[in-house]
């Protein structure tokens, strides 16, 4: 037979038990908490990373607080673009990367008409010449026109991303190019200064084999960002930063397809073109 001062021993022993199960879960909640934040910020760069996103976002903790904590409330403001023109994103793929064909001592630049209004673009094929090669082509072949630029972060990192004419944020042009200039003295103390011209990748911030992952989706930064030099840059922005900051105004908005945020204007590249000067 149990006596009393068992039995309050035993109960007390119970207590403590469950009370250390609860610690042990708020620790383990908490921790999660700050992995996916971390987590949303880095994969929100990531080009055909849909799987890293899914992971990033998925809890089965307070999913309100953790949403709430990355992404920022819908904007109201009206959408600033016209129409995107009449026509359909590029379905075609390729094998592998294209051979070189650019002059690495010429100077290319790129225009972006979009619903927006005109973006210029100044690439760098000395510096990143797989990059830019790569970058021509694809806009000789007409895969950047009619697609959406998916996504917008405008909290902590200040960038548009572009590129995926599927609009998932998991398009690719079907081949990978390596990581170049990621020692690029503009990149002081690990920021992106504005203007900056940088490729999305799927780099995980740990295994080498998840490098040179690079494919057709780039970014654009309207707003010196904090990020490690992991993305290659290839070029800046010449004309349209007004764009760019009329786009971030319009604000964005959570998007579970691509598993960041997407801007609320329509931002279309209705035509993408090479030239030189």
């Amino acid at each position: 037979m149990v006596s009393k001062d068992q039995r309050r021993r035993q109960l007390a022993r119970e207590k403590f038990e469950r009370q250390q199960q609860r610690r042990s879960a708020a620790q383990q909640k908490s921790k999660r908490r700050n992995v996916i934040i971390a987590s949303a910020l880095a994969v929100v760069l990531a080009a055909g990373a849909a799987a890293y996103a899914t992971a990033g976002l998925a809890d089965g903790g307070d999913r309100k607080s953790d949403r709430a904590a990355v992404d920022p409330a819908p904007s109201t403001a009206p959408d600033p673009c016209a129409e995107p023109a009449k026509g359909a994103p590029s379905k075609e793929t390729w094998k592998k990367e294209p051979a070189m064909s650019v002059d690495t001592a010429a100077s290319y630049t790129a225009k972006l008409a979009t619903t927006c209004g005109e973006i210029r673009l100044k690439l760098d094929a000395a510096k990143a010449p797989h990059t830019v090669n790569s970058f021509a082509f694809l806009a000789g072949k007409h895969f950047f026109d009619h697609s959406r630029c998916h996504r917008l972060v405008d909290q902590n990192i200040y960038v548009l991303q572009c590129g995926d004419p599927t609009g998932t944020g998991a398009g690719s042009p079907g081949y990978t190019i390596p990581d170049e200039n990621l020692k690029d003295p503009r990149l002081k103390g690990g920021v992106y200064p504005a203007g900056t011209v940088a490729m999305a990748n799927s780099y995980d911030g740990q295994h080498d084999k998840t490098r040179n992952s690079g494919g057709s989706q780039f970014f654009l930064v309207y707003q010196d960002s904090k990020l490690p030099p992991n993305y290659t840059p290839f070029g800046t922005v010449t004309g349209g930063m007004d764009v760019l900051k009329k786009i971030a105004a319009a604000g964005s908005k959570p998007d579970p397809k691509i598993g960041s945020t997407a801007p609320n204007a329509t931002v279309v590249i209705n035509e993408a073109t090479i030239g030189t000067s």
